[in-house]
């Protein structure tokens, strides 16, 4: 019921899984990636702990190969599963029990793993693979042109409905909030790789804000702008973006273009007028009436 990709980036190391279902939130049950570790993908009449298990076995040196040889033995209905695993060196395994729906299969490539079940086509993991081989651009972009080439093949025999992406570090960093570079879901929509797409944008947008947020809290407010800008063009309908690129292009002087930046949120509600004015108690933004004035003018 479900087509999912496995993959190690061979030139940062990032690990990730994307995945599309018509299934009501897909994302807690199939995906599962850790950094420095390796990332699993389990549907069919998915197992969930072929995730957590399987990372504890990678983690513990095992490859993907004899990590998930092991659990699918201990699995008294492996015929009723779809399983495939990455590690950290990029070695894959892929299980496909007999007794999956079909149109069910895999397919490997180097460092990547795609694998479907009751596809409409039995051409949907070939197409997986190679449009994740054919793309440009980092991980993430790699996964969801995977998933995009399942949906073209006809994807789901039943439709669409939700989809999920995660993408680790390569290296570990021993913060894990840090190194989950992507993990967005989308539980239930009518075109739900769409959204993914949308989502990941965004996130894209958001990562610009904080690196443009650090810039200024260090007084670099020529990256800071720069940032913001990069984050104002990701982020097509949210107004947030543009309210911090607004901000950080006053802190560099440029006062109308800032006003000009402003006018999007300060038109969406007042409430963006009232936080500019609080910023400068927080020590973000001068205290300077006559420019937060002028600004909101």
């Amino acid at each position: 019921m479900t087509y999912s990709i496995v993959a190690r980036d061979e030139q940062t190391g990032e690990l990730g899984c994307a995945v599309q279902s018509h299934f009501f939130s897909v994302g807690p049950i199939v995906p599962w990636v850790e950094a420095g570790v390796g990332a699993v993908a389990t549907q069919a009449q998915a197992q969930i702990s072929y995730g957590p298990l399987g990372l504890d076995r990678m983690r513990a040196g095992e490859p993907a190969c004899e990590a998930l040889a092991a659990l699918v033995a201990a699995d008294g209905k492996s015929a009723h599963r779809q399983v495939a695993m990455v590690d950290a060196q990029g070695r894959v395994a892929t299980h496909t029990g007999a007794m999956c729906i079909r149109e069910a299969g895999h397919r490997q490539g180097d460092g990547v793993s795609v694998q479907a079940n009751m596809m409409l086509r039995d051409t949907v993991p070939d197409a997986m693979v190679r449009a994740y081989e054919s793309t440009s651009g980092d991980l993430a972009d790699r996964l969801l042109a995977a998933l995009d080439a399942a949906q073209a093949e006809g994807g789901d025999i039943r439709g669409r409905q939700s989809a999920a992406i995660v993408v680790a570090a390569g290296d570990p960093s021993g913060r894990p909030w840090q190194d989950r570079r992507v993990d967005l879901r989308v539980e239930d929509h009518p075109d739900p790789l769409a959204e993914l797409r949308r989502l990941v944008q965004l996130r894209r947008a958001y990562d610009a804000i904080d690196r443009a947020e650090h810039a200024g809290l260090r007084g670099d407010l020529a990256t800071a702008t720069a940032e913001y800008a990069k984050a104002e063009a990701a982020s097509v309908g949210n107004v947030e973006p543009a309210f911090w690129f607004g901000v950080g292009i006053a802190m560099s002087g440029d006062v109308e273009r800032a006003r000009k930046v402003l006018a999007g949120p300060f038109a969406a509600h007042d409430g963006w007028k009232e936080l500019l004015r609080r910023l400068p108690a927080a020590g973000m933004f001068p205290d300077d009436t006559q420019l937060i004035d002028r600004l909101l003018e």
